[in-house]
């Protein structure tokens, strides 16, 4: 447990194209839920969402490209280990690090309060309500889940340093039995929630072995090819959705609990994450580059949390103000409704950067360290 601390904790210079990755990670995720989040007016103050993957499940490779929950944890893995400034106590680092995640969640929920309000007042059904409020709650279970594993990095970095790869092995083993136990020998549904720790805890795994120095060229070759290979296998030949995101109606779901296919993409991805880090270091060392990647990392957690009220606010407001319109509010089906689409999520973006300006201040805080990596 000391050794990474030792190793990565006196490294002096930040890591911009971590940072970088990181910021593609969350775009990842917001573009994915823009994309594939579709709310449909059902009638006066009725709004129910559902997928264009449903509707167009030829579309479900494009996931894929937005499915970005395993670089997110990879480098939250990385960012733990070289957070911790010479000297400083695992305690110390943990209690800096949560307070981080911690600062910007009391605002959510203070301004979804009268937000609430003022769509029952509009006219808005419960039902609708109550659907706006879960997808504003839903970013929440991956939070939870990174607090957890940021709690417990002592722990994890201490596997790591004793069994190394090996480790990331016995992981995987752990996801396959599960889903084994869960889809061919008849066991409990319920037991596949167990893969929540086995799969999420493999990439902030790895990504704590990849800033002690553990993963190279070699090895993210090898995690590229053999992750995207078994994945591949396991959607053509074991049955696992082509999906990477969960769709409605589906039976089984790569997410809800993460199964053995997500595990191997997210394999994949931690291997692709390494092989880019040289071209993003190089990247990354143009000044207006680095700036932006700064910028957009100091607010990185309000983009994540406030994403999805972004997208909410321009589906209501065009609602009470314009009625109902193509893209917005209309049912997904063929390529005229992504056409359609694709000009909204621009109008969407204004939003949440306007939310971004507004909200952002509270994830940073009175004074921020510059050379601690955040997330």
């Amino acid at each position: 447990m000391a050794g990474i601390g030792r190793r990565v904790g006196d490294a002096a210079q930040r890591d911009h194209a971590v940072d970088a990755l990181r910021v593609f990670a969350i775009l990842g995720v917001v573009l994915g839920h823009w994309l594939v989040t579709a709310f449909v007016s059902a009638g006066p103050g009725r709004l129910h969402v559902t997928s264009p993957l449903k509707a167009m499940p030829e579309l479900a490779p494009i996931p894929w490209v937005f499915q970005t929950l395993a670089v997110f944890f990879l480098v939250g893995g990385y960012s733990a280990a070289k957070a911790r400034r010479p000297g400083e106590a695992w305690a110390s680092l943990m209690r800096r690090r949560l307070t981080r995640f911690a600062r910007p969640l009391p605002v959510l929920g203070l301004v979804w309060v009268p937000v609430t309000a003022a769509l029952w007042w509009a006219g808005f059904s419960a039902g609708t309500i109550r659907t706006m409020v879960e997808l504003v709650l839903s970013p929440l279970w991956f939070l939870c889940v990174y607090v957890v594993l940021t709690a417990f990095t002592p722990m994890i970095a201490a596997a790591w340093e004793r069994f190394g790869l090996w480790g990331a092995a016995v992981l995987v083993a752990a996801t396959a039995v599960i889903d084994l136990g869960r889809f061919a020998l008849g066991a409990p549904g319920w037991t596949g929630w167990a893969t929540v720790l086995t799969a999420w805890v493999l990439p902030f795994y790895l990504g704590l072995g990849w800033a002690d120095g553990g993963l190279r060229r070699r090895s993210g070759l090898v995690l590229l090819g053999g992750g995207a290979t078994t994945t591949a296998l396991l959607v053509l030949f074991a049955g696992y959705p082509a999906s990477m995101v969960g769709v409605p109606g589906a039976a089984v779901s790569n997410l809800s609990p993460p199964t053995l296919a997500a595990v191997a993409f997210g394999l994949a991805q931690t291997g692709l994450a390494v092989l880019l880090h040289r071209p993003l270091t190089r990247w990354t060392r143009h000044a207006r580059v680095r700036s932006a990647v700064g910028r957009f990392g100091r607010s990185a957690m309000t983009v994540f949390l406030w994403h999805q009220t972004a997208l909410m606010g321009v589906t209501t407001v065009t609602l009470l103000t314009l009625g109902s319109l193509q893209g917005v509010h209309s049912a997904p089906g063929g390529p005229e409704w992504i056409l359609t689409r694709l000009p909204w999520l621009a109008v969407c973006a204004a939003a949440l950067t306007v939310i971004t300006v507004l909200a952002g201040r509270f994830e940073r805080g009175p004074s921020r360290p510059r050379k601690d990596l955040g997330w």
